[in-house]
């Protein structure tokens, strides 16, 4: 599969859960993809690796250099910091919403189904998530599933570190599939 000239933006801050990163990244960097890590400041993040702090990775542009016409798809690392800290930065929500309404793909793994919810993206999906936040997943309107990896639409969730290869590839599928014209709000 090649996505040369195809552009993901991995959108995290502080706490986000190093493989969840780092997996998809090299993966789709692997498949020809530019992929720019996007964050709320310049400089580097800090990823928390299962249950300590874990390395930096370099952030390549901020929230305000970002525009959602340079990407094809966004993609959301979880850890239960990250997307804590992301889900109450309206540039952020709003980064993530923008490119789910150009019908582009949208994929979350982990706790990252938490913005998902905080932008209305949830509601009437087929979504899976880390098992201690299925009960948010189906309180926000979506159908919480137990799977490696559930696609809707071009929304694509994933439920922990152990699923990063399916999640990956899933990926790497739709954005090579292309927009989602037939994406419907719930």
């Amino acid at each position: 599969m090649d996505l040369n000239g195809k552009k993901i933006a991995i959108l995290a801050a502080n706490g986000f859960e190093q493989a969840e990163l780092e997996v998809p990244r090299d993966r789709l960097t692997k498949v020809g993809a530019t992929v720019h890590v996007v964050s709320l400041a310049a400089g580097e993040i800090k990823g928390w690796d299962k249950k300590d702090w874990g390395r930096s990775v370099k952030v390549d542009k901020t929230l305000d250099e970002v525009a959602v016409d340079d990407y094809d798809a966004v993609v959301l690392p979880g850890g239960q910091i990250n997307p804590d800290l992301l889900r109450v930065e309206p540039k952020a929500l709003k980064f993530i919403k923008d490119i789910f309404d150009a019908k582009k793909v949208v994929a979350a793994v982990c706790h990252a189904p938490w913005l998902l919810i905080e932008t209305g993206i949830a509601k009437g999906r087929r979504m899976t998530s880390f098992k201690s936040i299925k009960t948010d997943v189906a309180n926000a309107g979506a159908k919480w599933e137990d799977a490696e990896v559930v696609v809707d639409q071009g929304v694509i969730t994933s439920r922990n570190p152990g699923d990063l290869e399916a999640f990956s590839g899933k990926i790497i599928e739709e954005v090579k599939e292309g927009r989602h014209s037939q994406r419907s709000a719930a």
